[in-house]
């Protein structure tokens, strides 16, 4: 076992010897008194950092907590381990703690560090014993290491203004190994956020605590290897971008450059920024998994922490950078090349959506299996989106809302969009493709002269499958001024057995974290993606390792929290209510998937979609997922215009709307257009039957 809680003290609590009983609230006599060590020995030993480094951590709830992005007067950290009797004992005493102080601007959390407990082991112990504060995950032990943990039930008061760790020690002394008292004599915890608050000093800052030991196997770990160890890994999972002309800031092309970055190397992994990988490594599988191992984070870090040293004589990332070739066309060379309409790009201001659309010279229909786009102004490009128009618009404006399938998209760091074998979306000839282009101005006026590239099948390797592309979307959001983890639900019904292939969660800046779930007609629901901080500087597609099943009648089920406080730093007003809109600094919500019917082939398409979205703005709408809208319910422009009219909608008189019901009422108001706008999501074009005999090329 790695990580350890004493084996004897655990028996001893087990069998009630850990603690004695004492009616009186005079001290006990305990079991493991004569083997515990003294204070001063192990306060010898503790080693608290002058100042805590940031990280960012995710929760049990996989909500994600920046030690930096706070307004708090003061912080606590409380380590815990599952199994440890002295910290379940203090769970009275940290809620009342919890109770007396939250108000007065101190946020409370719990670190577990121990690497024997899984996710859903602390989710069960939290609950048995009432833990009402947020338990982040330690599953590196990085935290834990910097912070000098050593057992469990160490408090660490932690003074944001200059992020001093002002007292490290137990809550009271009503425990110790051998005995406790029904009330303790020295709240030192307290009495520390009582003088923090005050601006006092701190009388004791460094106290041993009795709690469980705590294994931290790489504390002390052998010296690490730049030219075995470190440089393979930055070559195999960080080079790709950090490369001359590539799209990181720097190119990681030697040790010298590695060496005067590796602080902020550190910094980037420890708050979870690098790689730009923002899906939880704990739920779900995923192909082209951009992301650091456990092992090789540690071995990064602890490279660093040992101040990035050099051995060998030859530099692998020298020699590597000689033989790397950034190639404009990563996917080679495309069948179709595309250019977008250039658009000159203000140094500062906002931009709208531009939708330009290039019309489609293919005199035969092509099936789709891949696409690239090669953007001119990458700092100025936020996103490209892609659009099959059947006929060339008269206006030259490619709304969405005239979209068929979807070309593929392009967001930072997700320049490529794959079609899984023998899968492919049909390309009709003529008509144009329509693109949602997003400029954000840099400082800097530019012209930005993007172009996609189209790979095909060729005549002999038609694909027999269709992939198709939607959205789980809201467009009813509503995010109060000021609220720091808001909350909007969405969801869409399957109405026949599908297969997901891929979701693609986008918000704006103040979107937090999202995820999504499968609710399946049985009731059971599982979390099938979950974003524990989204980051609207990196966002892409996440592809499943293997496509999943989702049965006919289950719901995809997404929500999205929103930070709009001061502690969001991207936030453009944290006084303003915010809903729906194009820009940046509104908001969206919206996860596009791509899937495939399992019933369809691409000899005999179906119009499954059509029922699927026949449904859309029920799920926009019905926030607890009932399949019926309450008028509280209601919200977003549209809702307020229908809440008015609740009791006449409401035909049967149930006392909620049905969606039979909430379709008479759009038809009645001519909600049809509404909702093919609300959807904004592309959906595979019909292949006429000789047209999808020629194929590719």
């Amino acid at each position: 076992m790695k990580a350890r809680i004493s084996a004897f003290m655990t028996t001893a609590a087990a069998s009630g010897l850990l603690f004695g009983c004492a009616a009186d609230g005079n001290q006990a006599p305990n079991a493991l008194a004569s083997a515990t060590p003294t204070a001063a020995s192990e306060a010898a030993e503790l080693h608290t950092p002058a100042t805590i480094d940031n990280f960012m951590l995710a929760d049990t709830d996989y909500m994600g907590h920046e030690l930096y992005r706070t307004d708090a007067k003061l912080i606590v950290i409380v380590t815990q381990a599952n199994g440890c009797p002295i910290v379940r004992n203090l769970a009275p005493s940290l809620k009342a703690l919890k109770a007396k102080y939250e108000g007065q601007g101190v946020e409370f959390l719990m670190l577990n560090s121990a690497i024997q407990d899984s996710r859903d082991a602390i989710v069960a112990e939290k609950a048995d014993y009432g833990f009402d504060i947020p338990i982040l995950m330690d599953s590196n032990q990085l935290v834990g290491e910097q912070l000098g943990v050593t057992r469990t039930g160490e408090f660490f008061v932690v003074d944001p203004k200059t992020w001093k760790v002002i007292y490290r020690g137990p809550l009271d002394d009503r425990q110790t190994y051998g005995s406790q008292k029904a009330e303790a004599t020295h709240t030192y915890a307290a009495d520390a956020i009582e003088a923090g608050l005050a601006g006092k000093q701190v009388m004791a800052t460094n106290l041993q605590s009795p709690g469980c030991l705590v294994d931290f196997p790489n504390r002390k770990v052998a010296a690490i290897s730049y030219t075995k160890q470190v440089a393979p890994i930055l070559e195999a999972k960080c080079a790709g971008c950090h490369t001359e002309g590539g799209i990181g800031p720097f190119a990681m092309s030697s040790y010298e450059m590695v060496k005067g970055f590796s602080p902020m190397i550190r910094e980037v992994l420890r708050t979870d920024r690098m790689p730009p990988w923002n899906v939880d490594p704990h739920v779900g599988k995923f192909a082209d998994d951009k992301s650091l191992t456990p092992a090789e984070i540690k071995t990064v870090v602890h490279w660093v922490e040992q101040g990035a040293p050099r051995d060998g004589s030859t530099d692998p990332l020298v020699v590597a950078a000689k033989k790397r070739v950034v190639a404009e066309w990563p996917l080679g060379k495309p069948d179709l090349v595309l250019e977008i309409p250039q658009y000159k790009i203000p140094a500062s201001g906002v931009v709208d959506y531009q939708r330009p659309i290039v019309v489609n010279p293919l005199t035969e229909g092509k099936w789709v299996k891949a696409s690239t786009y090669v953007v001119n102004q990458r700092q100025a490009v936020h996103h490209f989106l892609s659009g099959y128009l059947k006929d060339v618009p008269a206006d030259g404006k490619g709304n969405e809302s005239r979209w068929g399938a979807s070309m593929g998209g392009y967001a930072v760091g997700a320049e490529s969009t794959l079609w899984p074998k023998n899968v492919g979306t049909y390309l009709p000839p003529g008509g144009a493709i329509g693109f949602q282009a997003h400029y954000t101005p840099f400082g800097k006026e530019v012209t930005d002269a993007s172009k996609i590239g189209l790979y095909f099948y060729k005549d002999n390797e038609k694909p027999g499958l269709v992939m198709r592309n939607s959205v789980v979307v809201d467009n009813t959001i509503k995010i109060p001024a000021g609220e720091a983890r808001h909350k909007e639900t969405a969801y869409l019904d399957v109405p026949k057995e599908m297969l997901l292939y891929s979701a693609f969660p986008h918000a704006h800046y103040r979107g937090y974290a999202s995820d999504l779930w499968l609710r399946t007609p049985d009731g059971k629901e599982s979390l099938i993606l979950a974003m524990p901080r989204y980051d609207f500087n990196w966002q892409r597609e996440y592809s499943f390792a293997q496509p999943l099943k989702i049965p006919a009648g289950s719901k995809l089920i997404a929500h999205y929290w929103y930070d709009n406080s001061k502690q969001n730093p991207a936030n453009p007003d944290a006084n303003k209510t915010v809903v729906w809109g194009d820009q940046s600094f509104e908001e969206m919500f919206y996860t596009a998937i791509r899937y495939r019917w399992t019933e369809e082939t691409s000899a005999k398409q179906l119009e499954y979609d059509r029922l699927m979205d026949q449904t859309r703005l029920l799920g926009m709408f019905d926030d607890n997922l009932d399949g019926k809208i309450e008028k509280a319910e209601f919200k977003g422009e549209l809702g307020d215009k229908l809440a008015p009219y609740f009791a006449q909608m409401d035909q049967n008189k149930s006392g909620a709307i049905e969606n039979d019901e909430l379709m008479a009422a759009l038809k009645v108001m001519g909600g049809g257009r509404r909702r093919e706008q609300a959807q904004q999501a592309p959906a595979a074009a019909p292949a006429p039957v000789a047209a999808a005999k020629s194929g590719g090329r």
